[in-house]
């Protein structure tokens, strides 16, 4: 190709190519830009804060999750309000207090007494 006083002439091998109906392409469009640094500290903190969003959203669905070979599963209050985890039969286990980012804070009554329970969200085991 050459320029002359901006009008793009296209030398005989282009248009030959284009009436055969071959199509010339521009890898340039392919390219994403720099290569990712996987090792990089926001890639890492990225890679975490997702991870966290991912069990955390996990939890609050109601997905089950497995504790000492027992399954159990989250069922949301009414209205917006906590509420508590049940097992695999649905029977009542313990009333949520709080949801945070990693941990999930309940209470149950064993024998008149108020037992506190904490889960970790990053340690527990999510059924498929």
């Amino acid at each position: 190709m050459s320029k002359l006083k901006n009008v793009v002439v296209l030398d005989e091998k282009m248009l030959k190519a284009i009436a055969n109906g071959e199509k010339k392409f521009d890898n340039r469009v392919n390219n994403t830009g720099r290569p990712v640094n996987k090792q990089s500290a926001r890639y890492k903190r990225l890679a975490k804060q997702a991870f966290y969003a991912d069990v955390n959203s996990k939890f609050q669905k109601g997905n089950q999750f497995k504790i000492n070979n027992s399954t159990y599963a989250y069922s949301a209050g009414k209205d917006g309000k906590l509420g508590c985890i049940v097992d695999s039969i649905g029977l009542h286990q313990c009333n949520v207090d709080y949801i945070g980012r990693t941990k999930v804070k309940c209470y149950s009554f064993t024998l008149g007494k108020k037992v506190n329970i904490e889960l970790n969200l990053k340690t527990l085991k999510f059924v498929s």
